[in-house]
This record gives structure tokens, sequence and C-alpha cells, in this order.
């Protein structure tokens, strides 16, 4: 089968980039020979999502280690990549038929972390921190090919009369921001969202759908902005990028447009979306006494807080948000997407896919330059099975 792969040794990682489309061997079911096969399935991919995973391992920035050593442990050459899937059943074990349901013809997208059930994070409820989880595309193979196999205990039906087929594929980051948003209460809030990459798009789509008042938008990318004026932001706010280690400290500037946007006192809730120091340490000045704070943005490394006290004397909440509840966030997600009365998936389609135009991608047509072009200049790219 064809299929989208990450082909280097790991003393090549430095010196290349991009990902190889070729041949490999299919995937298949045989209970016999591997008696976890019984609670697995086979998935024909019909949309999947490019991620901004996807775009680190393609720039060589992050994964390797990673990468690298579930290949040693697995004895295999490369790691076919993606983990963003809608697709359909084509083959299931015995026990994804009888404990699941599953049958051929079944459409489903995918949670990209593979949890094991046993830890104590997965039998307390906390499925998203599994201690031993390993995630698709990445640790195991994923979904850049003709064929998947995974555990059939990782799949969610998805109905595409209700959610369009290229919204599916995409359901596991628009969970992320669907996670961020979740953490508190956003009815009636003011909202600052710091980075207007992908999942910060998402996230206004989803804070305005949960019933936010008042949406800022911060980012450095005037074309970021242009799109997040389009989903509806209420103020959007261009900041000089940050460079080096030594960005640190607040934005004054920004601190005082959205004081002033918010009863003089900040918002209510910010979302760090971009990973900046920066970035977190004007969330934190720019947030009303008792307010919160969302993480999601990663960035390597140390970082420094310019005042710890104010968060402890003003009575700021920091929440960290990392994947997706599983399965919680998805039903959140589900209802959101088939829910009447607001046009949440149609933007997503219209702006943050561009209706398709230029965003949309025949996968055995792949070239790497023309690709590559595509997702540096779109939010999103769906590759078309």
């Amino acid at each position: 089968m064809k299929a989208l792969v990450l082909d280097v040794k790991r003393n090549e990682w430095e010196t290349t980039e991009g990902m190889v489309h070729t041949s490999v061997a299919e995937p298949e079911l045989d209970e016999g020979k591997n008696p976890e096969d019984a609670s697995r399935v086979l998935i024909r991919p019909r949309f999947t999502g490019f991620c901004g995973s996807d775009k680190s391992i393609w720039y060589r920035r992050a994964f390797k280690e990673m990468i690298f050593d579930s290949l040693e442990s697995n004895g295999h050459l490369h790691r076919v990549c993606g983990h963003e899937l809608f697709g359909e059943v084509v083959a299931v074990g015995s026990y994804a038929a009888k404990f699941y349901g599953y049958k051929p013809g079944d459409l489903v997208s995918t949670e990209s972390h593979i949890f094991c059930g046993r830890c104590h994070q997965c039998k307390i409820g906390d499925a998203h921190v599994c201690a031993n989880h390993l995630i698709i595309g990445i640790s195991t193979d994923g979904c850049f090919a003709e064929l998947i196999k995974l555990p059939a205990k990782e799949l969610w039906r998805t109905d595409p009369d209700r959610i369009r087929p290229e919204v599916a594929a995409i359901q596991d980051p628009l969970g992320n921001a669907v996670h961020a948003c979740s953490r508190v209460d956003l009815r009636g809030r003011t909202v600052a969202i710091f980075g207007c990459g992908t999942i910060g798009l998402f996230s206004i789509l989803v804070a305005r759908t949960m019933g936010a008042t008042t949406i800022i938008a911060i980012d450095p990318n005037a074309k970021n902005l242009q799109l997040a004026e389009r989903l509806g932001v209420d103020l959007p706010l261009k900041v000089a990028r940050s460079t080096g280690t030594k960005s640190v400290a607040p934005d004054p500037e920004v601190v005082a447009k959205i004081k002033q946007t918010c009863f003089g006192e900040g918002v209510d809730v910010a979302l760090e979306m971009s990973g900046s120091n920066q970035a977190l340490n004007t969330a934190i000045l720019a947030t009303r006494a008792g307010g919160d704070v969302i993480l999601f943005g990663l960035s390597a490394g140390d970082f420094i807080i310019t005042d710890f006290q104010q968060i402890i004397m003003h009575g700021k909440t920091l929440h960290s948000v990392v994947g997706r509840k599983v399965f919680q966030t998805w039903f959140i997600m589900s209802n959101l997407l088939q829910s009447k009365g607001h046009d949440f998936q149609d933007k997503i389609y219209d702006v943050i896919l561009n209706k398709g135009e230029g965003t949309l991608f025949p996968f055995n047509k792949f070239k790497m330059e023309t690709f590559e072009q595509a997702f540096q200049n779109h939010p999103k790219i769906i590759l078309k099975y």
C-alpha cells in the first residue's frame, strides 16, 4: 500500500526534512499470530488532517527520541505518520466486533493517544495522561496510508450526514481546543486568546459557542488575525514577534488594551496557545484578579514567570491542558458540531479549511514541494483518499 512515511536514520535527523510517499506492507489482522488483534480493527482512511505535530516532524523540530526509540523497540525501519483521521472500517477482530459492536462499513474518527487502560491514571479516569500511552503516527504507525490498524477502544463513531467528512477528520485537534475551553465555565465571560495558530483559531469558535461574550485575539501574524476576525473575534491585537530567550517581560500595551476592553480589570479567562514566555506573562498580567489562565502552548526549556507573587496575591489560577479527556471531550465536541443555531461547523470549513481551496490534497498525487507550500500558507491541510 502507499503511505506517507518518515524514512531516515537517527543520525540523519538533523540533515533532512519532509516525508516520503512510498509503498509499505499492509497491516493485517491475524489473531493466531497476535492475540491482541482480536481487539483491533482495520480502517481505510477517507480524509486525514496534517497536524502541527506532523509539521514538527517534517522540519525535525520535535519527537526525535520518541520516534526512533519506538522504531528500535519494534524493529521497524520507518514510521508511517499522521494521526487525524476519518475513515471506514474494513475488517474487525473478534473481540472488537463482539464487545464494541464494530463492523465493516462503520465510519469512525480516532483518539490519537493510545491509552493502556491499566495504569493509575487510566483507572481513575485520566486516560489522557496515561503513563504508558502511544501516539499514533509518532510512537506507532499512523493514518497517512491506505490502511491503518487501531485498537477498537480508541475509535469514535462519526456520522458524515451530521458532521461533514473534512471536519470529521480533524476532530482530534479540534478536541484540543474543546478541552482547553471546557476547563472553566466560559458562559458570559471575557476571553483573551494568545496565539492564533490552528488550535487558537479553533478556540475562538469553541469559546464563542460555549458562551463567551467578548473574545480578544493576540498574535504577531497579520494573516492569522485576519482569520480570527473572520471567525468573529471582538478585538484583534497585533503584537511584535518575541525573539530569543530574553523576551519574557509582559507587553504593557497589550495588557492596557485588554484591561480597557474588560472593565479596567482584565479578562476573566486567558488562553495561552503560543508557547511564548512573553505571551505567558502577558496573559497572566492581563487576567483579572480571581481569573483563570489556560496553558496549552508548548515550548522546550525553562520559562520565567516575571511576577509570581501576583498570581498568589490576586488569586489567579493556572490550568495546564494536554490532549483530550477520553472520551468526555469527544462527547462535548460532538454535541457542539451537531447542535443547531450556530455556524460553528460551517466556519471551520469555510474559514479554517478555506472551503477546500488550497487545503485539500489527493493522497495518491502527493508532491512534497506543493504540499509544503500549502501547509505554510494555511492553518490546516487535509489529505483526501
